[in-house]
C-alpha cells in the first residue's frame, strides 16, 4: 500500500471501520498519509437520530458525537496504517480523550472536516491530535488515544 492515498468512499470506509448506521460518522476520507495523518468529512444532516432530542427547537450536534467522529477518523488511519481490516479478532478501541474543547455549535447543514495527526505510537497505543472544522473555523479539538485488540 502507498504511504499516501487519495479519497476513500463510503464502501472503502465500510472495509476499514466496523461501525454502521446510525453510528458511522465519517462519510468520506479526503486524504491520508499512512502513519502520519488523515482528513475526512462528515455531512451533518437534520436526519441524524440525535437531533430530535438535542435540541428540538435548536438542533445541535452533541459534542460527544463530534469526538466520536474524530475517533472514527483516527481509527480509519490505524486500520490503513496497520494494513488490516476490522473483524472479530482485530479492532481498535478508543482508550482516552484529553484536552477536548468545543468552540461553537455544529448544526444541520454543516460539513465537518475531521483531521487526525499521529503524535506517537508507544506500546501499541496510538495518540492523535485531532480537530474538527466547519468552513475553515475550528469547532472542536481533542487528543485521542486508540489501542488495538487482536485475537481472543
Amino acid at each position: 500500500m502507498n504511504d499516501s492515498g487519495g479519497q476513500l468512499d463510503i464502501l472503502s470506509i465500510f472495509e476499514r471501520l466496523p461501525h454502521r448506521y446510525p453510528f458511522l460518522l465519517v462519510d468520506r476520507v479526503l486524504e491520508y498519509r499512512l502513519g502520519h495523518s488523515i482528513r475526512a468529512l462528515k455531512n451533518v444532516s437534520y436526519d441524524e437520530p440525535y437531533f430530535p432530542g438535542h435540541f428540538p427547537h435548536r438542533p445541535v450536534m452533541p459534542g460527544v458525537m463530534i469526538i466520536e467522529a474524530l475517533a472514527q477518523t483516527a481509527g480509519i488511519l490505524c486500520f490503513l496504517t496497520a494494513d488490516v481490516k476490522p473483524g472479530e479478532s482485530t479492532r481498535f478501541y478508543l482508550v482516552g480523550v484529553d484536552k477536548a474543547r468545543f468552540r461553537r455549535p455544529v448544526v444541520p447543514g454543516d460539513q465537518l472536516i475531521l483531521t487526525a495527526q499521529v503524535q506517537r505510537v508507544l506500546k501499541g497505543i496510538w495518540k492523535f491530535a485531532t480537530a474538527a472544522t466547519v468552513d475553515g473555523q475550528e469547532v472542536a479539538h481533542a487528543d485521542i488515544m486508540a489501542a488495538p485488540e487482536t485475537g481472543k
